[in-house]
């Protein structure tokens, strides 16, 4: 067997597997001298890591301390400007943009994270964010400026610019020097421009619907909504504020027609015009020229045109347009326009620069400020008379309007205007801190809420005037839109006791077609006035003869309606379409009209509905309750004009 040789295979057999593994020891030892030269690679780019994390930690926390530090200043600056401490609020704001500064430098430290993915996008919209608030700061500041000197007479808190001289030299003294702080509107607008810019570039979708990043994201919204806002508003009304010198008769003085709308018997801009009187305004001062009730201008015009449709289908009795009935639009300029081309014939005619009409509520909410004021031997007052169960104001100036016994056929031409004499000077001959800075708010809201419209015969002025929202004008919409219009064609005063309701309901279809259903419920819980005049009654509560207007979209069509003692019909008006009825509402009694129409338009998949809902002049506390598709989504009280964003299809 040795001779075959299996000896030597035996031998050499161990050799070969030894060697095989001394190949294998010499291979893996290379592999493991690499592992463990990098562990210390690895440590070292942990070690980097973790510092790199805890100086972002640090500069994170100090960056997070410096925002909380400047939204406690922020708050302050708030506090002070709802104190309406104007010179407070100049410190807080000034205070607050050196915190603003110490932020911007400490978020600064971090700017390499706008390299690093996913970061970059929270770091950007942080930068961005303080910018903005650097610019809106900066924008408050300059308001503020502006209004400082004129803290006294504007009845806010502060120093007093103005405290040499009567009440109205103060006045007078402010306005002349109105001129060289006007410009500063123009800062005004290129910081809140510069606020927009910076807040465009940050993206909400950046932030998950998850937690409190979900409240993020809705903030950053909204917070996009109302910058957008505020610089279209100071953008629209600049024409305005640099001709407000001028408007309010520096240096020369500018003459206001003011028109007397009754309320309690709605028109279609808010009232029936009852008085008018003739101001002019000086230097701010207001002086009153001559006031009578609408009735005798009607008289100084000799020749009045044929009386349009609305009048003569409600009115019957009256074949022509008096001047009185002018205000048919529901548009104010609209109207205005008509009784301009009225007035225009009176024999007493003036040159005016612009027709301001008011509505009983104001003068309610400026008695509720001064109390008891005296004119024309009669004291009038807000509080409520037991005669009317409505303000003793209000109930006065009825009795002159109406009645036709005493002194009241005497004095009933001037009462008006003896009473906004009385006013402006009772309001004049007290401090200012006492009732200046109310009546000033209040006059502002009163605005807001369309108790007062104003039409300017400057262009530029005017501008301003629509752009707040002040002019009662019927407004292009892009979405859905509702505008309710009522008019009293009954002579009582009932509109002082009917309670109005409106639910609205949208319902879309697979096609994605949207049917409106519009139910109007009207309710007078009150017992009737003796209407007898003759007999000496006052006929505040009687039948309510309502002639109603809706405004739609244009191109919309009715598919059903229900409650009109009329046929209803459709026309277009104001570039909307429009759906008209009648109905009667008796004291103790109700009625409820419904209109059924689908809007010209379908609903974009996946999308929210844009709908504005216009309040009718003169018109207080009539709520809404808004449905889709079956599921209340929005209840609310039309105290003005109301934006709303329908989701839930």
């Amino acid at each position: 067997m040795e001779d075959f040789g299996f000896k030597k295979i035996d031998i050499k057999a161990p050799n070969l597997i030894k060697h095989k593994d001394d190949m294998s020891k010499k291979k893996s030892l290379p592999k493991i001298n690499k592992v463990k030269k990098i562990y210390p690679i690895l440590a070292g780019v942990l070690a980097v890591f973790l510092v790199f994390i805890i100086f972002v930690a640090i500069r994170a926390k100090t960056v997070y301390s410096d925002a909380q530090t400047t939204a406690k200043q922020a708050k302050a600056a708030f506090s002070a400007l709802k104190q309406q401490n104007v010179v407070l609020a100049k410190e807080e704001l000034v205070k607050t943009q050196a915190d603003i500064s110490i932020l911007k430098k400490d978020l600064n430290s971090l700017s390499f994270l706008k390299f690093i993915p996913l970061a970059n996008f929270y770091y950007n919209d942080a930068q961005h964010l303080v910018n903005a608030s650097s610019y809106g700061v900066s924008a408050g500041i300059s308001v503020v400026d502006s209004l400082i000197p004129y803290a006294d007479v504007l009845g806010l808190k502060g120093t007093k610019s103005f405290v040499g001289g009567s009440a109205e030299e103060r006045i007078q003294t402010a306005i002349k020097s109105l001129g060289k702080i006007v410009p500063g509107i123009d800062n005004i607008e290129a910081d809140l421009t510069r606020a927009q810019m910076e807040i465009d570039q940050v993206d909400p979708n950046h932030y998950p619907n998850i937690s409190k990043l979900k409240e993020v994201k809705a903030q950053l919204a909204q917070l996009k909504i109302l910058t957008d806002q505020g610089v279209v508003a100071i953008r629209d009304a600049k024409p305005l504020i640099k001709v407000l010198p001028a408007v309010l008769g520096e240096p020369d003085s500018k003459k206001y027609l003011v028109l007397f709308q009754n309320d309690k018997e709605l028109r279609p801009t808010g009232g029936f015009l009852t008085f008018y009187a003739l101001f002019r305004l000086e230097h701010g001062m207001v002086r009153a020229d001559t006031a009578s009730d609408i009735y005798n201008l009607d008289d100084t015009i000799s020749s009045h045109p044929p009386a349009p449709e609305i009048i003569r289908n409600y009115l019957p009795k009256e074949n022509v347009l008096f001047i009185r009935n002018a205000n048919l639009s529901p548009d104010y300029i609209e109207s205005m326009k008509t009784f301009t081309s009225l007035y225009e014939k009176s024999s007493q005619k003036t040159k005016i620069d612009g027709i301001i009409a008011l509505d009983t509520d104001v003068l309610v909410h400026v008695l509720d400020i001064l109390g008891d004021v005296n004119a024309g031997g009669v004291t009038f007052n807000s509080k409520t008379d037991p005669r009317c169960n409505c303000p003793q104001v209000v109930y006065m100036l009825e009795s002159f309007a109406d009645l036709r016994v005493g002194h009241i056929v005497e004095n009933r031409k001037s009462i008006i205007g003896e009473l906004l004499y009385a006013i402006m000077g009772k309001s004049l001959s007290s401090s200012p801190k006492e009732y200046w800075g109310r009546l000033f708010q209040s006059a502002m809201t009163d605005a807001q809420q369309k108790h007062i419209l104003i039409y300017l015969f400057n262009n530029d002025a005017q501008s301003g005037i629509e752009a707040l929202n002040l002019a009662g004008r019927i407004k292009n919409f892009e979405g859905d839109y509702l505008h309710i219009n009522d008019s009293n064609f009954g002579g009582a005063k009932s509109n002082m006791y009917v309670n109005q309701s409106v639910k609205v309901e949208y319902n879309v279809d697979s096609d994605k077609k949207i049917t409106k259903t519009l139910t109007i419920d009207y309710k007078n819980p009150y017992q009737a006035s003796d209407c007898n005049l003759e007999r000496g009654g006052l006929c505040l509560n009687g039948i309510l003869r309502n002639y109603i207007r809706v405004y739609v979209p244009k191109g919309s069509v009715l598919l059903d309606s229900k409650g009109s003692e009329v046929k209803v019909g459709q026309k277009e008006d104001l570039d909307k379409t429009v759906f008209d009825g009648f109905l009667e509402v008796r004291p103790e009694g109700k009625s409820q009209i419904m209109f059924k129409y689908q809007l010209p338009f379908k609903l974009q998949r996946d999308s929210s509905l844009p709908v504005l809902v216009q309040k009718q002049p003169g018109t207080d506390n009539v709520s809404y309750d808004v449905y889709v598709n079956g599921n209340k989504t929005e209840t609310f009280v039309l105290s003005e004009d109301k934006n709303i964003s329908l989701k839930n299809f």
